[in-house]
């Protein structure tokens, strides 16, 4: 049997070639859109070309595993294990040029929905960055040679990351969900990708992270950082727009943000 390491590390070499690929393909599609397309059409193509790339590595070293991707959707497999691919996450960052967007890859056993699988994989590589945030079942979250730990204590409250959802109609909902968690709150950060919320909350440069409407392979990596780096993340029952929530952070802050924006 594959150990969780080597997954791992399969997922790593994949993320780390389909960051190069991203990255040259936003180098050369904002002159290209200059003048023969626009730059969300480019943004469409690569998030696609990503995608294949990495959906056949995976199936060339792993045939038998399924697949979940965000823009070709899902291929059951026979071994019991599921690939969870975000190729480009943060991809209106990735737009505009702004450097915080990641490949996100994880490895999966049993259900694809968050609330029932059991991660056995995780990387976030954030090429813009330069870092590379992995973590397997049991051996700890890292980045490079650092092994990660969350934050357990904030004195002087707690930074927190959060997001909103692209639907006007939800807006009052999370402006809400923001409202409660106030109390608890230094600041807020908006990063705009959700892997790199929870690798940063993983790193320890985040306290916790919130946000509704989140999908699986926005959370199937970054969740097992956390939870590697000995925090919790909870995924809960969907609002009246069917988005899930996510909460995460240290063991004492997530018991209190939950109880804050659940009741």
């Amino acid at each position: 049997m594959t150990s969780p390491l080597e997954l791992q590390e399969i997922a790593r070499a994949i993320a780390e070639e389909a960051g190069e690929l991203a990255h040259r393909r936003r180098v050369a599609g904002v002159a290209i859109a200059a003048s023969k397309s626009t730059l969300a059409d480019i943004v469409t193509e690569a998030d696609r070309e990503v995608e294949a790339l990495i959906r056949s590595r995976l199936a060339a070293a792993r045939p038998e595993d399924g697949f979940l991707g965000e823009e070709s959707g899902d291929a059951e497999g026979t071994s019991g294990i599921t690939w969870v691919v975000d190729p480009i996450d943060g991809t209106v960052n990735y737009a505009f040029g702004i450097p915080s967007w990641a490949v996100s890859i994880a490895a999966v056993s049993g259900s694809v929905d968050p609330g029932e699988w059991r991660a056995l994989a995780g990387v976030v590589h954030a090429p813009t960055l330069g870092e590379t945030f992995r973590a397997a079942e049991g051996e700890g979250a890292w980045l490079g040679d650092i092994r990660l730990q969350v934050n357990t204590d904030a004195p002087a409250g707690a930074l927190l990351g959060t997001g909103l959802g692209y639907d006007p109609r939800t807006h009052t909902g999370d402006l809400e969900t923001l409202r409660r968690a106030m109390p608890l709150a230094r600041d807020i950060r908006r990063i705009g990708a959700a892997s790199l919320d929870l690798a940063f909350v993983a790193a320890g440069r985040l306290d916790g992270y919130f946000e509704r409407g989140l999908r699986p392979w926005d959370i199937a990596a970054g969740r097992l950082l956390v939870d590697e780096a000995g925090g919790r993340t909870g995924w809960f029952a969907p609002d009246e727009f069917g988005r899930h929530l996510a909460i995460t952070g240290g063991p004492e802050l997530y018991e209190r943000l939950r109880e804050r924006i659940l009741g």
